[in-house]
Order: structure tokens, then sequence, then C-alpha cells
């Protein structure tokens, strides 16, 4: 008997393709034209759901803004921040070349029809999420490395204590020193926040 995906399952697979996703960018941006090709191949049938979704009322509009889009990515890959989530950069470009579409149709009504509750909804998480991340990695930056690498490694990427020592040459209680101490002074600066 099969079961629907939980939630936590539908956001773990969203996170793996953006994952996948981000890093075929960055390797086609560093030179690796296959990996590109298959970034935006990716990104192509990502889109056409994306269109196809939101546009119902206009099927027959899907593909060329899915290459628009494409091409408009291409053309500002360069705006690109690598430490944003790769998915709101993408919808942004999507949403504005769909903005363009009603635009040039005269379909106000069709752009508010268009742009529901969800897709708020979404960029409003993927606007917070990029906040967060942005923010944290501030606060970050204010520890000394003893403290920060180990948080990083082991909060952020999900390295053991074993692994995490490792790849910073601290040793295992030095890890577990730094990440509890670590942990109390990110509060002590959040609570200093204005």
């Amino acid at each position: 008997m099969e079961h629907e995906p939980s939630r936590s399952d539908m956001l773990l697979r969203m996170q793996q393709g953006e994952e996948r996703l981000r890093s075929l960018l960055l390797q086609g941006l560093a030179g690796d034209a296959r990996a590109y090709q298959m970034c935006l191949t990716d990104m192509g049938a990502h889109l056409r759901a994306f269109f196809k979704r939101r546009l119902t009322s206009l099927p027959h509009e899907v593909e060329d803004l899915v290459q628009e889009t494409l091409l408009a990515l291409h053309n500002q890959r360069h705006t690109y921040q690598r430490e944003q989530p790769l998915t709101a950069w993408v919808h942004a470009i999507a949403r504005y070349k769909m903005i363009d579409l009603f635009r040039s149709r005269g379909r106000r009504d069709a752009l508010n029809d268009s742009l529901d509750d969800e897709m708020q909804l979404f960029a409003a998480s993927q606007t917070e999420a990029c906040d967060a991340r942005r923010d944290l990695g501030r606060l970050l930056e204010q520890l000394p490395d003893h403290q920060r690498l180990p948080i990083v490694h082991m909060k952020l990427e999900g390295l053991s204590v074993i692994e995490t020592a490792r790849a910073t040459g601290m040793s295992e209680s030095a890890v577990k020193v730094g990440v509890h101490r670590g942990l109390k002074a990110l509060a002590a600066l959040v609570g200093a926040s204005p």
C-alpha cells in the first residue's frame, strides 16, 4: 500500500533538488559546460511545472515563458548570490517574465489570479529563509574560528563530532566545547541585537 509523502518528505526532496541545481549551476559558473547544460535542462523542467500551475488559462504560453526565463537566467547568471537559495532567484526571474506576459496582454486581472496565496506564501518563506541565512552568517562571522567552525560543520552541515574534529584539526572535546560556547555566544549576540 502506497502512502502519500509527508510534508517533511516533500520538504526534504525540495531541499535536495535545490542543492543539486545549485551545485550544477556553481559548477557551470566555474566552467563545467556539461554541468551547466544539465542545470538548464533541469531548470527548464522545473519552470515548465511552475508556469503550467499558474497559466492554466494560457497553456500555449508556457513553453515561450520557459525559454524566455532560461535565457534571462543565462544572461543574469552573474547576479546570482551564492549564499542565497537558487530557487528564490529563479522564481523571482520567472515571476517577472510572467508579469511581463500579462502586461503585454493587458491582463492585470489574470495576473492577480495567477499570483495566488500559495505563491505569495512561498515567496515570503523564501525571503524569510534568505534573510535568516544572511543574518545567521553575519552572527557567525563574529565568532572566533574555534566556535564558528564546529557550529557550521555540526549544526549546519550535519557532520558528527568526529568528522568535525577531522575537518577542523580540533580534538573531539574541543569541538563539543566550541559548539556549546559558540551557541551561548550566538544567543548573547541575538539578545543584544536591536
